[in-house]
């Protein structure tokens, strides 16, 4: 983690026996050195700043799991999104997987509606705007769901 704040990636990557990020937000894998590279370098861009800071460890069978923070300013493109110049602050569990005492995956959980709001391009869905802006992105959905519950209410 200190190499990866420090930004000194092929020091974080030499750290694993075979390198592997697990992002359980989006479901994606970065498996092996040049793709766990690619992956840091894209964080770095979209975040020059960014840092995870650690807030509690927790000990298990086969690792460590690690709570904190992921913070920065979105200064660069990420993920197709223009830079926003806003600052993130998105609470994470990080799980360290360990064979022996091989480090084999980093596998990160958060929530990705959490960064969007913070990054100023997802609203909460209870808040009115968020409301709204569920009603006219998914109208069949919010339909089908309305419709439902006139049925269950004429039970």
């Amino acid at each position: 983690m200190n190499a990866e704040n420090a930004h000194e990636f092929a020091r974080c990557i030499q750290a694993f026996k075979h390198p592997r990020y697990e992002l359980m937000a989006t479901g994606e894998i970065y498996d092996g050195d040049a793709e766990v590279d690619k992956l840091l370098q894209e964080n770095k861009h979209a975040f020059p700043d960014f840092h995870f800071d650690p807030e509690q460890l927790h000990h298990a069978d086969s690792g460590i799991f690690v709570e904190g923070a992921f913070r920065g300013s979105h200064l660069g493109n990420w993920r197709g999104l223009p830079a926003t110049g806003r600052k993130v602050d998105v609470p994470m569990v990080i799980f360290f997987r360990f064979e022996g005492t091989e480090m084999i995956c980093e596998r990160s959980f958060f929530d990705l509606n959490t960064a969007l709001q913070q990054l100023g391009v997802a609203w909460n869905p209870n808040s009115v705007a968020g409301k709204i802006s569920t009603v006219v992105n998914h109208p069949m959905t919010i339909g089908r769901a309305l419709l439902r519950q006139l049925r269950t209410k004429r039970r």
